[in-house]
């Protein structure tokens, strides 16, 4: 779904806002241009104004033969019909009016006046004479070559065609070095990244409510995860190193001792379990940081699996599965991964068994709360220091306290707690006086 900080409102709104703005400049400009390009230019007013005076002169010197032989002679100079009137529209050349001459009266335009693209044929100008208006005036057709607006057919293809052009290139290298700045940043941190694994996107781009954002928190997200892979991976490799020193001194010891082939073969089968467990524990342990997904979450009745688990532990232990009570009820079920769950609760069993004391007992109870199931493990053996509950869940952690004695190397509880991460639940534990209590949350199936 698209919030309201989305990219897309502020793109949508700057397209409206620009298209709106657009279409009122070039209506504007259109307006406004098309109106100046009707006027006469100052070359015809002034041709036009001279025309008039050599009218007058001619009307003042020799009054109708000169205004006739004027007439005559600009007819050689300049296409189309011209008068020279008086106040009440009269011929001054003595020369009656035709009806065409007449009809150009009537709608004669000033000097000052727009013109107009409709035009058929040239309009009438009308002049007043400079010098006794009251006289008379010059009515000619303007000459073609001072007609307006010849130009303005490209003009007005400029502004409907070129003007919108010219907004879209600006407002598209605008959008594109407004976007270009972000990505070039989530670009550079990634990149940076692979050098240095703390590289993160600045807050300044990962604070942003919009896609860029949702992107850049989406990378330091991945960053985190990244990162704190690789540090796992690194420590597990460190810790992993660390503990196969042992069984390999071990080995060495027996190697250069006096043992008969019997007893070194023995040895030899018993540090090679030991270091088969240590490595497949640790790549378990390392793969779940790689796993993603749902994995393949089902409904899983917690009686029937706890029964599998318990008859495991019974014959691995030797103990009788009458010493695993369960009392959950039966149709307690959550959702998750069978073969998931399934090795979380044999790790809790086994971690348990290894440090129940003679007939002891080890329980599985739990209550459904709202959507969820929680549900503990309880052993009854020497239990951890309070200050140390959350280290067990640490890998290669074995505590120096009754329960560090046995053998393993304090990678059950860790694989169980990131598996119930895994499935969306959580993992803690606390004293039971006497015991230990492991308590988990999973999701209820229904």
């Amino acid at each position: 779904m698209l919030g309201r900080h989305s990219l897309l409102w502020r793109l949508a709104l700057l397209l409206m806002v620009t298209a709106v703005c657009t279409v009122t400049l070039s209506d504007w400009l259109n307006r406004t241009l098309s109106s100046r390009a009707l006027l006469l230019s100052d070359e015809a007013k002034s041709a036009l104004r001279g025309y008039a005076a050599d009218a007058e002169q001619a009307w003042l010197e020799n009054g109708a033969a000169g205004v006739e032989h004027w007439i005559a002679a600009m007819g050689d100079r300049e296409p189309g019909n011209i008068m020279v009137v008086s106040q009440d529209d009269q011929s001054l050349s003595g020369i009656p009016l035709t009806e065409s001459e007449r009809a150009g009266l009537r709608f004669q335009r000033g000097l000052e006046w727009r013109m107009s693209f409709r035009y058929r044929s040239m309009p009438y100008i009308g002049v007043p004479f400079p010098k006794s208006p009251e006289q008379g005036s010059l009515v000619m057709q303007l000459p073609p070559r001072y007609m307006p607006g010849q130009d303005w057919p490209l003009w007005k293809s400029l502004l409907m065609v070129g003007l919108p052009a010219l907004v879209a290139l600006i407002l598209g290298l605008l959008l594109f070095w407004r976007v270009r700045v972000p990505l070039r940043e989530l670009q550079h941190q990634v990149l940076q990244f692979k050098d240095d694994p703390q590289a993160r996107v600045q807050p300044s781009l990962s604070h942003r409510r919009d896609e860029f954002g949702d992107v850049a928190r989406s990378v330091n997200h991945m960053a985190e995860q990244v990162s704190a892979m690789l540090a796992t991976q690194r420590q597990l490799l460190n810790d992993m190193s660390h503990e196969l020193r042992t069984p390999l001194s071990r080995l060495a010891v027996a190697l250069e001792s006096n043992l008969d082939e019997a007893g070194l073969r023995q040895r030899v089968a018993r540090e090679l379990v030991q270091m088969r467990t240590l490595v497949n524990d640790t790549l378990t342990l390392g793969w779940q940081d790689t796993e993603s997904g749902d994995g393949g979450q089902e409904p899983i009745s917690l009686l029937a699996l706890w029964d599998v688990v318990s008859d495991n532990a019974a014959f691995e232990s030797g103990w009788l599965q009458s010493r695993f009570p369960c009392d959950l009820p039966a149709d307690a079920q959550v959702r998750g991964n069978l073969n998931a769950l399934a090795q979380v609760l044999e790790n809790l069993v086994r971690n348990a068994v290894r440090y129940s004391p003679a007939e002891g007992r080890i329980s599985l109870s739990g209550t459904r709360e709202g959507d969820w199931w929680h549900l503990w493990v309880t052993d009854q053996g020497p239990g951890v220091p309070a200050n140390r509950l959350e280290d067990i869940f640490a890998p290669f952690v074995r505590l120096d306290s009754a329960r560090a004695g046995n053998s393993g190397f304090g990678l059950g509880l860790s694989i169980a707690f990131r598996s119930v991460q895994w499935l969306g639940g959580q993992l803690w534990a606390e004293n039971a006086d006497p015991g230990l209590r492991v308590h988990l949350r999973l999701p209820a199936a229904v």
